[in-house]
């Protein structure tokens, strides 16, 4: 009898646990709300999608104007936390953050540690190299030095592709740029519209880099979240679909990425509709 009492007392206290844990997650939304702000985890190193403005030292970009209309949408202000690529998951885990929006590559591997919100952008993977180095295609890689950030997808992307490259990482782009410019690296992989605002910052020295024309890898960026915290997701998703319903989207696009600016995209070649990859 008393060890029937024993295992019902453990059951109730373990379905009460387990009410806890889920109403935890359930009130994510409302704890949002009732603090008055969201926080967002960005890079702010990665133009054009999170960067300080040399003129105005403010935080601008394209998953900046994303995030700030998450925040509009939910009624909060938006609060924006710095960090580096390799930090983003963690920070997020730990609850040290709301929502990454982070340049956050969806993909298999990361979806049993973080949720995403429908992709919001879509790029590939490319390499930019020093033209006096004479690399015109991927495998002339082998053996060479490649700089990179570390922690992202980039560095998984050129390892499988050029297995015997020496890959030398970096905390952000700022610094992985740097580096190939001071020739510590004859290549430097990162998602084409990145490379493409870089390219744009070089002015007359452009002549001296190229970015070789294969991928390697498709990159789809997306707001980061917590495993289920599924009444922020809806939020989100709701969010980014009347951005783009609207056409907002779109214009944010251009905005950023499109005609005259450093990435000087001609168009955008995808839409903001699914969570899936």
């Amino acid at each position: 009898m008393a060890t029937r009492r024993t295992l019902l007392a453990c059951a109730i206290a373990l379905s009460a646990q387990l009410a806890l844990a889920g109403g935890a997650h359930a009130d994510q939304l409302a704890d949002i709300r009732k603090k008055g702000e969201i926080v967002f985890g960005v890079l702010g190193t990665d133009e054009p999608n999170s960067f300080i403005d040399p003129k105005t030292r403010e935080l601008v970009g394209y998953e900046v104007d994303l995030a700030k209309a998450v925040a509009k949408k939910i009624g909060v202000k938006p609060v924006f936390r710095q960090m580096s690529v390799a930090a983003r998951i963690p920070e997020l885990q730990q609850g040290h953050v709301d929502v990454l929006a982070a340049t956050l590559t969806h993909n298999k591997e990361r979806e049993s540690q973080v949720d995403f919100a429908l992709t919001h952008f879509v790029t590939g993977s490319k390499v930019m190299v020093r033209a006096a180095g004479g690399v015109t295609a991927l495998p002339q890689l082998a053996g060479k030095k490649v700089v990179t950030v570390r922690g992202g997808t980039q560095e998984t992307n050129i390892r499988a592709a050029v297995p015997t490259a020496t890959i030398v990482t970096f905390e952000n782009t700022q610094q992985a740029f740097q580096a190939l410019q001071q020739g510590k690296g004859i290549a430097y992989v990162n998602d084409e519209s990145s490379l493409l605002a870089d390219y744009g910052k070089l002015g007359p020295g452009a002549k001296n880099f190229t970015i070789l024309p294969n991928s390697i890898g498709v990159e789809s960026i997306a707001l980061g979240l917590r495993k289920g915290e599924k009444s922020l997701k809806a939020v989100v998703d709701a969010t980014l679909r009347e951005l783009e319903t609207s056409g907002a989207a779109n214009a944010l696009f251009n905005k950023w990425y499109g005609p005259g600016t450093r990435p000087n995209m001609t168009k955008r070649t995808f839409s903001i509709h699914t969570d899936k990859i």
